[in-house]
């Protein structure tokens, strides 16, 4: 039995818990290598460290790199995640790992700091949360990949969200998915799989929905690489806002204003549009003028910021975003079926979804 810490669950870090990191990866093979090394140097201090590796099916010869990796690392190794997904691989992970008292959840795409887990871990003991999540910060090589990361940490790309660029730390509802106590993932049912996108603010719905708490450690930064081009942002948000119909049917108290002001803007301008071509009236175009205008303002308000003309690409990125999440989530609406969840289901963490 591990010495207890003040908040009862035992000092996990100074008593040498055991921790599995569950990184999810499909086609990864540019970044993986990497990442794994970065994380497998964290190995000392635990009286248990995995890192698994759930492939969902990679043709670029990811599973090959993993598995080399882990003839040269005890700690590494490598599933086949026939559920492909990132929910199903996490799961899998946590069923195979669940004596556990930790689950780190590591993205192969991002990019982690020095002590990245151990930070987490301190974190998860000092406030005595069942999870931590952190803020994403644009790591962009191309120009296009800068232009969409720093819009996308500014209130007109994110409409505020804690998790995109915050700064202040503080318990939250939602963020980016980073540690957990293995026992609250597990109680909570862990992943849904059905959901393909936005199953990480599904899950903090059921969990904070049975008393567990989401603590944001803004200290604790994360890069990540936007997509390159508008059609890769175009597909992104699509799917964003596709999941997040679904999570917004099952969870409707947790419908935030930021998040409905995007379909209904899209629904003004297409209205507004239709009615100036039918009336041949142009102060029907007042309300696509506007939003056209607020993301010329936010393109030269980024490029002189950022004192670079890559900036000049931010509103246009932006208006991708916002009209892709509004059409995804629109046709989530049309497409799918969501009723209200009565109770916090525990399924996907018994052999996956019923």
């Amino acid at each position: 039995m591990t010495p207890q810490s003040p908040n009862g669950r035992g000092e996990i870090f100074a008593g040498g818990g055991r921790v599995v990191v569950a990184v999810p990866a499909l086609n990864e093979s540019k970044v993986i290598e990497g990442v794994l090394r970065g994380l497998a140097a964290e190995a000392d201090g635990f009286a248990d460290f995995k890192i698994v590796v759930a492939d969902g099916g990679s043709t670029d010869g990811t599973p090959a790199i993993v598995q080399r990796l882990a003839d040269e690392l005890a700690c590494i190794s490598l599933v086949k995640n026939t559920g492909v997904i990132q929910s199903a691989g996490v799961n899998l992970v946590a069923r195979c790992n669940s004596g556990a008292d930790i689950l780190i959840r590591c993205d192969a795409h991002a990019v982690y700091p020095p002590n990245y887990i151990k930070s987490l871990v301190r974190t998860l003991e000092r406030v005595g949360s069942d999870s931590v999540v952190v803020p994403m910060d644009c790591v962009g090589r191309s120009c296009f990949e800068k232009a969409a990361g720093w819009v996308s940490d500014t209130p007109v790309g994110s409409g505020g969200s804690a998790h995109r660029g915050g700064r202040r730390s503080g318990f939250v509802d939602h963020g980016h998915h980073a540690v957990f106590l293995m026992s609250s993932f597990t109680a909570a049912g862990g992943y849904d799989e059905s959901f393909r996108q936005n199953e990480d603010a599904e899950f903090d719905n059921r969990l904070t929905a049975r008393g567990g708490r989401v603590f944001l450690d803004a200290d604790i930064r994360i890069g990540y690489h936007p997509r390159g081009d508008f059609p890769g942002l175009w597909r992104q948000y699509f799917n964003y806002g596709f999941g997040r119909s679904r999570t917004a049917r099952r969870h409707p108290h947790t419908v935030r204003l930021r998040q409905l002001m995007v379909p209904a803007h899209f629904c003004i301008s297409v209205a507004s549009l239709l009615m100036a071509a039918a009336m041949g009236q142009l102060l029907f175009l007042g309300w696509p003028l506007l939003y056209l205008s607020v993301l010329f303002a936010t393109s030269l308000a980024i490029a002189v910021a950022r004192r670079s003309p890559c900036g000049l690409l931010a509103g246009p990125c932006a208006g991708v975003m916002h009209t892709a999440w509004a059409v995804g989530f629109l046709s989530g609406l049309a497409l799918t079926r969501e009723s209200r969840l009565r109770e916090a289901p525990r399924r996907w963490l018994q052999g996956g979804p019923a």
